[in-house]
């Protein structure tokens, strides 16, 4: 059974994330989720997130306040969600994106973000996209909010 769990800092859990960030297939933002990770550079409300296969770590998700967009106006993100190739396909995404919008509910907020290059993917999550927007190295990608 799939278990979410938020991750705190000098955890167990906390190692076992750097870990599995270290060995993801998503080579496009590891390099700066490891440092991320290792540096902990979340602040306030801000964390990461597990979906936890028993002990192992087999997705993951942050929340933040900004994202690689200039867009310091829009907030929480929900980004660098990412599930094992093996476990693809058993509705993992979706568990840990609840858990996530669960969290800033809590929190008292009313919305989150998800910035995509893929349509069709977050819509049957109850996202609705927003419109394209511009990330630091000049790529566009597609913006998705949905109401919690």
């Amino acid at each position: 059974m799939i278990v979410v769990q938020r991750v705190e800092r000098d955890t167990e859990t906390a190692l076992k994330l750097l870990d599995f960030v270290n060995h993801f297939s998503w080579q496009e933002v590891k390099e700066h989720t490891v440092k991320v990770i290792k540096d902990w550079e979340f602040t306030d409300w801000e964390s990461p997130f597990a979906a936890m296969d028993g002990e192992r770590i087999v997705g993951m998700a942050v929340i933040v306040k900004t994202d690689y967009y200039p867009l310091p106006e829009i907030f929480p993100w929900i980004s660098t969600i990412f599930v094992s190739e093996e476990y693809r396909g058993r509705r993992i995404s979706e568990k840990l994106i609840d858990h996530v919008n669960a969290y800033a509910k809590e929190l008292g907020f009313e919305k989150t973000y998800i910035p995509t290059d893929y349509a069709g993917l977050y819509e049957k999550y109850g996202y609705r996209y927003v419109k394209d927007i511009v990330n630091y190295g000049n790529g566009t990608d597609r913006l998705y909010v949905k109401d919690i």
